[in-house]
């Protein structure tokens, strides 16, 4: 079966939940969530079973011209299903919220397309991680970005969520205009938009100043995706105002979405031989410390857990930067800065996802995001605060969790490639993550409850998530080599 038979499946996965959703019923929307999310693991199960336009379709030029099939291809197309569908098991147990601020409380009629929604942005990313022409990849990173417009300004009775919605169009369109702009430029410099046709011409180019130039525009473009500095303006603001599982999914999916076009974009322009590696290298070491440690130094004050976690996100695009920074190509079974990032994303999901899950539930049970909403959790729920304890230890680097390997690569790989000025600053800014990060153990572990501090119960489908992400934390902490071979 043809590999681009996926997003089709995945398109019209979308398509059936909004027919479900206008004619099911109207007073439950809790069997669209479980379908979509059945839908989503099915598609899971074919992408082991698909084949590449090279090896099944190399008759059809439009697939050649626009569509890849790679493991590197393979692996991010599993990780958009597999984010995407734990973000929807997610929502499933987050609807009483919804419903409050969309409709009323008593009634889940107004919350059956934020199901659905999640699915087409899952298609978009799909398509990025398979793309081989910029067109096509702006085309994929829209798909993505206008469905995040309306999930993240869902809740519409709620003036949190409303602005965040309002701040994110902004970015978008700021977004937009400097991706166009920039592609634009560099197929004026190149005289393509074909990523392998760009690897050829960028070699030929005696000016490399318009190139350079459409190529920043495009790096300030996507820094905004990635929620890189200087372009990380709004995003702690987005990430509040967002329905929390709005929210992780922009921490996780967009983000692995942005650095999936990210390394597409880099793969051509990165040869050993290219004219314009040494600037690039240069723009990406400077973004790379810059938000490392703005990200980790102004999560220190914060008080909003989702808000801390928004400033966690943003230190760990600046790890994942330096990791491109260290540009390095191999085998697919090589450790290089494609597989680093790859991997460090993964472990990034696992953690990040989990964190979302708890924080989820404490928003429904104690009406509060706030860190002081975990005061005392040890005590009133001592396995979940445990849980708790092994996610915010792994999203620090601590050894023996899945978080320490993704960071340890990405040094690795810094020095390796002597960018050792890179790799002090982004070992204080990591250093100062563990402040942070044990801020909320401290919450949950010396901090006494408040008076009408409840027990914090997950439901079943956050409780078996939950679960099975701290269970992967852990053993892929000692033992991280099913990711990798997955990567291969």
């Amino acid at each position: 079966m043809p590999a681009y038979y996926l997003e089709a499946f995945t398109v019209i996965l979308g398509i059936v939940l909004l027919m479900f959703e206008a004619f099911g019923p109207s007073h439950s929307k809790k069997a669209i969530g479980l379908s979509a999310a059945a839908g989503l693991a099915a598609i899971l199960v074919l992408l082991f079973f698909v084949k590449g336009p090279t090896e099944e379709t190399a008759s059809a030029p439009i697939w050649e011209n626009f569509y890849a099939f790679d493991s590197l291809a393979r692996f991010y197309k599993g990780f958009a299903l597999v984010c995407t569908a734990l973000v929807i098991l997610m929502s499933i147990d987050y609807r009483s919220i919804l419903s409050r601020y969309t409709d009323h409380p008593g009634s889940e009629a107004g919350t059956g397309e934020f199901y659905a929604l999640p699915v087409f942005a899952c298609a978009g990313m799909m398509w990025m991680a398979s793309a081989k022409d910029l067109a096509g990849a702006f085309v994929a990173l829209e798909l993505v970005t206008i469905s995040f417009y309306i999930l993240v300004a869902y809740m519409r009775r709620n003036v949190g969520s409303l602005e965040a919605g309002v701040k994110y169009l902004i970015l978008g369109a700021l977004s937009t205009g400097f991706l166009v702009y920039g592609i634009a430029w560099i197929y004026g410099a190149t005289g393509t938009m074909n990523l392998a046709a760009i690897a050829a011409k960028v070699q030929t180019i005696e000016n490399t100043t318009p190139l350079l130039f459409g190529i920043g525009l495009v790096l300030v473009a996507l820094g905004f995706k990635i929620g890189a500095v200087p372009m990380q303006v709004w995003i702690p603001d987005v990430y509040q105002g967002a329905p929390t599982p709005t929210t992780a999914f922009l921490s996780v999916g967009s983000k692995a979405a942005g650095f999936i076009l990210l390394i597409r974009f880099l793969d051509p322009l990165m040869k050993p031989e290219s004219p314009v590696a040494g600037p690039i290298v240069m723009i990406l070491l400077l973004m790379a410390t810059a938000t490392v440690l703005f990200g980790n130094f102004a999560a220190i004050a914060q008080t909003n857990f989702k808000r801390l976690l928004a400033y966690s996100s943003i230190a760990h695009a600046g790890f994942l930067i330096l990791a491109l920074a260290a540009w390095t190509e191999g085998d697919p079974s090589e450790l290089g800065s494609v597989n680093a990032v790859s991997f460090y994303l993964a472990t990034y999901l696992l953690m990040t996802l989990a964190a979302f899950f708890v924080l989820a539930q404490v928003r429904i049970l104690e009406d509060s995001e706030m860190i002081d909403a975990f005061d005392g959790l040890g005590k009133r729920s001592p396995m979940l605060a445990v849980a708790m304890t092994i996610i915010m230890a792994a999203l620090a680097g601590i050894p023996l969790t899945v978080g320490f390997w993704g960071k340890f690569f990405v040094f690795l790989l810094a020095a390796n490639a002597g960018l050792w000025w890179g790799v002090i600053l982004a070992a204080i800014g990591a250093s100062a993550g563990f402040y942070y990060y044990f801020k909320v153990i401290r919450s949950m572990w010396w901090n006494e409850p408040a008076d009408k501090a409840k027990s914090v119960e997950l439901p079943k489908i956050s409780r078996v998530c939950v679960a099975a992400l701290t269970t992967a934390v852990i053993v892929l902490g000692v033992w991280p080599q099913p990711i990798l071979w997955l990567l291969g």
